[in-house]
């Protein structure tokens, strides 16, 4: 049985999407498309996919309407589906995530579905429906798959009995050596924002998403020590990320060491740069998305997984590494990052 589409009249687009789709001449196609694959409910195969899962990509935002995104991680099963209306994640994110003291009913949030070994992945954008000690409950909003473009494929498996527990946790306002290694070797990171709902003086977080870029390693660029760019690069067009920027700058990145199991969760401020010379620096880049640093911390070890090596997206093989910045005052090269005082802090 094939599930139907979007059964409203209202698009499933918000505002801020359809301004980035009518500006780039997309909306009419992309709005039909949309009613075809985005669903209130989750599909038969989604709920199975997600039940398989041994991990799952969160985002949020806190107490003073910070986007973040965090990795919640259990065995195959903690994540159930009773009804296709409802996701129950039976697991927490570390104690040291910011994720373990910001979730609450009534709390918009987004998850990703992403099983790496097989480029599969799935999105739900919905609002908390239960938060406790033992995971929480999302009603299902909007539900739809994503194309594998770009995911690089890594076979997870638990860490073996005696590895570490996590931390200790640094705070993170300025890149340091540690955190600039990270992200230039970076081949995956996770962005959530979210979009801005209501009216008057005081809108409201009406919904968070949370997505996934991949590319070569390198290809996030670190800009100076508060400061990296990511290249975006062709896609299905809705625009999602971009179009929660379009109404509200806020923004949190997640970068996974594969190696390690370190996680590096950040929030800042973000805004994407349409045209002009710097996007052609980035090879077949459209646009490119620039990430002012707030605050972030990087939980060691917070990650009880490990991984293959990767086997690179096939969308990837042609693609050549970015051309030198503009300018060379600024090296991003970890040898070369040092912490200024009151940027690195235990």
């Amino acid at each position: 049985m094939v599930e139907p589409g979007w059964d409203q009249v209202s698009s499933p687009f918000h505002t801020g999407e359809l301004a980035i789709q009518e500006r780039l001449g997309v909306r009419q196609r992309v709005d039909r498309q949309g009613r075809r694959v985005i669903r209130p409910v989750l599909t038969d195969q989604h709920r199975t996919f997600f039940s398989h899962l041994s991990y799952v990509l969160v985002g949020f935002v806190d107490a003073a309407g910070a986007p973040w995104a965090s990795i919640v991680v259990g065995d195959p099963g903690f994540i159930s589906s009773p009804h296709p209306r409802t996701l129950r994640v039976a697991s927490q994110a570390v104690p040291e995530d910011p994720l373990a003291s910001n979730l609450h009913e009534g709390g918009p949030v987004g998850l990703l579905g992403i099983e790496l070994s097989t480029r599969r992945r799935n999105r739900v954008n919905g609002v908390l429906d239960a938060v406790g000690p033992d995971g929480f409950t999302v009603q299902v909003e909007q539900s739809f798959g994503n194309c594998p473009q770009y995911i690089q494929v890594r076979q997870a498996t638990p860490k073996p009995l005696g590895t570490p527990e996590p931390g200790p946790v640094d705070t993170v306002h300025r890149f340091g050596p540690a955190e600039a290694a990270l992200i230039e070797a970076a081949d995956t990171v996770f962005i959530a924002t979210a979009f801005m709902g209501g009216a008057g003086d005081a809108p409201e977080v009406g919904g968070v998403d949370v997505s996934h870029r991949g590319g070569r390693p390198g290809f996030v660029q670190l800009d100076d020590n508060r400061t990296l760019t990511i290249p975006d690069y062709a896609g299905n067009n809705h625009f999602n990320t971009f179009g929660n920027l379009e109404m509200n700058a806020r923004a949190g990145l997640l970068f996974l060491d594969f190696q390690s199991g370190d996680l590096l969760t950040l929030t800042g401020t973000a805004e994407v740069i349409w045209e002009g010379e710097e996007i052609a620096r980035f090879a077949q880049a459209e646009r490119l998305l620039r990430f002012q640093l707030e605050s972030g911390h990087r939980i060691r070890s917070g990650l009880p997984l490990s991984w293959s090596e990767p086997e690179f997206s096939p969308f990837l093989y042609h693609r050549p590494s970015i051309t030198p910045p503009l300018s060379n005052d600024y090296h991003a090269t970890a040898h070369r990052f040092q912490p200024e005082g009151g940027g690195l802090h235990h």
